[in-house]
């Protein structure tokens, strides 16, 4: 009988890669998802197109408990992933009532159904790097305090610590992954990385004229999000519930992803370079890089593509997609 596998958050980038991971492994694959979604699935599904036939998709809203509950209870899934939030830190600050009112809650409802049903199933919550902000030590593990600087941060430390307490109060299989940044050629278009990917192919093409960014200083841990995927399986593979820091252990600078970037396609970065002090952020989480020593010896877990290579798998794609548009 197929193991059944329930991933809120399946039409990002993290989601749509899991999804493709655990049909491999032989799950049967089920994702929640928003009406409108289903009502425009060349905008929104777009990262899921090649295996929809293939995976179960539900109408639901993260913000209704009724919705989420009824689903789990239907499906009866043997793992649940919540993946699904408003991740983008910069909009955080934007609006950080419906940040923390959605980030929070669906969580909370992710658990109290579990909970409530009765049913053993194997939790994983997305934690985030974010949840360090303004670290305490360099580099960041399973102890470092956290001192989060976004709404984003503090919604994330939030389910954090729900994640711990029904772990620990009602003994359930529950786990967070603390993943530091990790990218694609899936990424958002909103995210920092794939702004700068876009941008440099447009730029190649004489379709962009420069390239507009804030805070170049700011380091992160940046991987490969196929390889993230694998870790959060893994965590539920254990037989004991726990948390995991995932990362690199490696951290550039955003100057340097920028320039490698340009420097891929053949471009001096610098030539097309603006900075906009709108792009700065109000409180800066300037040094992010991930010690990742836990994971890697009591799961095996270690991550493997470089930073250059990262790059260049973002930057080609976007150019030879950009290139059959035009």
């Amino acid at each position: 009988m197929k193991l059944k596998a329930l991933i809120t958050g399946i039409t990002g980038q993290d989601g749509s890669y899991l999804a493709e991971f655990l049909l491999k492994k032989g799950y049967e694959v089920h994702g929640i998802v928003r009406r409108v979604a289903l009502e425009n699935p060349d905008h929104r599904l777009w990262r899921i197109k090649k295996i929809i036939k293939k995976i179960h998709l539900h109408s639901g809203s993260m913000e209704s408990y009724a919705s989420i509950f009824n689903i789990f209870n239907r499906i009866k899934p043997n793992e649940f992933y919540h993946l699904a939030a408003q991740s983008y830190v910069d909009y955080s600050f934007q609006d950080e009532f419906s940040t923390l009112s959605s980030n929070i809650s669906s969580t909370h409802y992710c658990l109290s159904a579990i909970k409530e049903t009765g049913l053993y199933t194997k939790f994983y919550f997305a934690g985030s790097s974010e949840m360090f902000g303004k670290v305490k030590k360099i580099p960041q593990n399973e102890n470092t305090p956290f001192h989060p600087r976004s709404s984003y941060g503090i919604s994330k430390v939030a389910g954090f610590e729900l994640t711990r307490n029904y772990r620990e109060t009602y003994n359930m299989h529950a786990s967070t992954g603390i993943l530091f940044n990790h990218e694609s050629e899936r990424r958002g278009f909103e995210f920092v990385t794939r702004k700068i990917s876009r941008s440099a192919a447009l730029i190649k093409l004489k379709k962009q004229k420069y390239l507009e960014l804030g805070n170049l200083k700011a380091k992160r841990d940046w991987g490969y999000a196929p390889e993230y995927v694998q870790a959060m399986w893994l965590m539920l593979q254990e037989k004991k519930p726990d948390d995991f820091v995932v990362g690199t252990g490696e951290t550039y600078s955003i100057n340097y992803f920028a320039e490698k970037a340009f420097e891929t396609l053949g471009l001096d970065f610098q030539k097309y370079l603006k900075i906009n002090p709108l792009f700065f952020r109000p409180a800066e989480v300037d040094l992010l890089v991930a010690d990742s020593t836990k994971i890697n010896k009591k799961i095996g877990w270690k991550a493997k593509t470089k930073i250059d290579k990262l790059i260049e798998k973002m930057i080609l794609n976007d150019f030879n997609l950009l290139k059959k548009e035009v």
